[in-house]
C-alpha cells in the first residue's frame, strides 16, 4: 500500500510512495489493515465511513489533514480539560496575589507621591511667608538640620511598634553603624564620613533658600529638578555609570531650560542671580547623593535615619558657631530670641523633616520612581499658588523653560533597559497582530472548504496540474500567436 506523509501544515501536499518490507503493496480501493504509527488513526468500520473519508481529506490536502486526526484532538481536548482546573487553580491563586500586592503597592505610591510633593511645596511655600517677617537664610537652615537628630529616634519607635524582636536603643544604634563599617562608629569615623556630607547638605539648603528670596517658588523648584541631570553626569564622569543617549537629552534639555529661565528677565539683577543660585543649590545636592553612593553605597531605612541623626548632632555641635558670626558680624542679624517667628520656623522644620522621611520611607515601602514623580509634582503645585495667591504672571519664556526641564526630568526616569523592553513590546504586539491575521484567515478557508464539503465538491490543490493534464495545457499555450 502506498502511504502518504503531508509535509506542513496547510501547505499543498507532497506524496512519497513507501513499500512495507515483506508485504506486497494493496491496491488503492482497498482499505489497508496497518495504518501508519504515527498517527494512531481508529480502525474502520464495517461501512467503510471512515476510511473513505480519511481517504478524501488526505488526497485533498485539507489543511494538513491526518487520519484519526479529529478524533485524537477530541481525546486531547478532553484531557488536558480534565487536566486544566488544578494548575489553573494554582495559577490564579498566585497571579491573583501578584496582582493584588502590585495594586496595594501603587496606590500606596500614589499616596506616599502626594504627601512627597504636598510636603516640599509646604516647605518652599512657608519659607517665603518667614522671609516676609525673618530674613535669615542660614538660621532657618540650621534650625531645620537639627531637626534631623529626630530621625532615629522616630525610625526606632515605628521598629518597636511593628516588630516582636525586641532590641534596646543602644543595639539598634549599633547595628545601624555598620554603615561607616564594620568597625562602627568612632569619633575619627565620625568626623571623616560626616563632615562632607553635613557642608554639602547645608549649603544645598541654604543655596535654595537664597534662591527663594530672589525668584518665585516655581521657579526655584523647577530649577532645583535639574540635580537630576547633574547626578546622571557625575555618576557617568566619576562612578562610571552606564552611558545612555536620552539621559544626554535630558541633561541638555535641563541645562537649556536653565538658560532660558536666566534669559527671560536678562542675563543681569535678582532674576540672573537667583537661577545662579539654584542651580547651585541642584549642582551641591548631586555632588552630596553622587558621593554618598560612592563611599556609603546603598542604606537601609534604619541605616539612613541613623545617618540623617548623626547629620543633625554635627551640625548642632560644629556649624552652631556659624550663625552667631553672622549675628555678630550683622550678616544675619535676629534680634532676641522672643522676636523670633518660631511658629513659621517649626513649620518650615517639620515639614523638611516629613519630607525627608517620606522618601526615605517611600523608597522602601513603594517604588523610587514615584518618589522622583513626587519631587517634579511640585513644580506644577507651587505653579499653582503662585498663580491663585500670589498673583505672579509667567511669561511664555519662563513657562517653556519649566516645561523643558520637567520633560528632561521624566526622561531622567527611564529604566536603564528602557530600550531593551520597548523593542521586545513593539515585537511582541506585532506578532501577536500577525498569529490574529493568520487566524482571521484561516478560520475564513475553513468556513469556505465546510460550505464545499457540504456541497458535495471537492478541490484538489495539486501541483504539476500542467503534467497530468497535458492537453489543457497545450490548449492553453497554442493559442498565443
Amino acid at each position: 500500500m502506498s502511504s502518504t506523509e503531508i509535509q506542513n501544515l496547510g501547505e499543498e501536499p507532497c506524496f512519497r510512495l513507501e513499500h512495507l518490507p515483506g508485504k506486497s503493496p494493496h491496491l488503492a480501493g482497498k482499505a489497508s489493515p496497518q495504518v501508519n504509527s504515527r498517527w494512531d488513526a481508529p480502525q474502520v468500520t464495517a461501512n467503510g465511513l471512515h476510511d473513505i473519508e480519511d481517504r478524501i481529506l488526505r488526497i485533498t490536502g485539507y489543511y494538513g489533514y491526518n487520519p484519526g486526526y479529529s478524533s485524537h484532538r477530541r481525546e486531547e481536548g478532553s484531557e488536558s480539560h480534565a487536566d486544566t482546573p488544578v494548575s489553573e487553580t494554582s495559577g490564579d491563586g498566585t497571579a491573583y496575589q501578584t496582582c493584588a500586592n502590585t495594586v496595594l503597592k501603587v496606590l500606596g505610591g500614589l499616596l506616599v507621591v502626594l504627601c512627597v510633593s504636598s510636603s516640599w511645596v509646604g516647605t518652599t511655600q512657608v519659607v517665603q511667608l518667614t522671609f516676609k517677617s525673618f530674613s535669615c537664610p542660614f538660621f532657618i537652615t540650621w534650625f531645620s538640620t537639627n531637626w534631623n537628630i529626630l530621625s532615629f529616634p522616630l525610625y526606632y519607635s515605628g521598629h518597636m511598634a511593628t516588630t516582636r524582636e525586641k532590641q534596646t536603643p543602644i543595639q539598634k544604634f549599633r547595628e545601624c553603624s555598620r554603615l561607616f563599617g564594620e568597625d562602627g562608629m568612632s569619633l575619627k569615623v565620625f568626623l571623616k564620613r560626616t563632615a562632607p556630607f553635613s557642608i554639602l547638605w547645608t549649603l544645598t539648603n541654604y543655596l535654595y533658600l537664597l534662591a527663594l528670596r530672589k525668584l518665585t517658588a516655581t521657579d526655584v523648584s523647577a530649577l532645583y529638578c535639574c540635580h537630576k541631570a547633574f547626578v546622571f553626569l557625575l555618576s557617568w564622569i566619576v562612578l562610571k555609570d552606564r552611558f545612555m543617549g536620552v539621559r544626554i537629552v535630558a541633561a541638555i534639555m535641563a541645562i537649556t531650560g536653565i538658560v532660558m529661565m536666566a534669559y527671560a528677565d536678562g542675563f543681569h539683577g535678582d532674576s540672573f542671580m537667583g537661577v545662579a543660585l539654584a542651580v547651585g543649590s541642584a549642582s551641591t545636592s548631586a555632588l552630596y547623593k553622587v558621593l554618598f553612593k560612592m563611599f556609603l553605597g546603598s542604606a537601609n531605612l534604619g541605616e539612613a535615619a541613623h545617618f540623617f541623626s548623626t547629620m543633625g548632632f554635627f551640625n548642632l555641635i560644629f556649624i552652631s558657631c556659624v550663625p552667631l558670626i553672622l549675628y555678630f558680624t550683622r550678616v544675619e542679624h535676629w534680634g532676641s530670641l522672643s522676636s523670633l517667628p518660631w511658629g513659621y520656623l517649626c513649620g518650615v522644620a517639620g515639614l523638611w523633616l516629613v519630607f525627608n522621611i517620606l522618601v526615605n520611607v517611600g523608597v522602601v515601602l513603594t517604588y523610587p520612581i514615584l518618589i522622583s514623580i513626587g519631587t517634579l509634582l511640585s513644580v506644577p503645585g507651587n505653579a499653582a499658588i503662585d498663580v491663585l495667591k500670589h498673583e505672579v504672571i509667567f511669561s511664555v519664556v519662563r513657562l517653556a523653560a519649566t516645561c523643558i526641564i520637567c520633560l528632561g526630568f521624566l526622561l531622567l526616569l527611564l529604566p536603564e533597559e528602557w530600550d531593551t523592553v520597548t523593542l521586545r513590546f513593539l515585537t511582541t504586539l506585532a506578532d501577536k497582530k500577525t498569529e490574529e491575521h493568520g487566524e482571521e484567515l484561516t478560520e475564513s478557508s475553513v468556513h469556505t472548504r465546510s460550505r464545499s464539503r457540504a456541497n458535495g465538491a471537492v478541490s484538489i490543490p495539486m501541483k504539476g496540474s500542467s503534467i497530468l493534464f497535458p492537453a489543457i495545457s497545450m490548449g492553453r499555450y497554442s493559442s498565443i500567436p
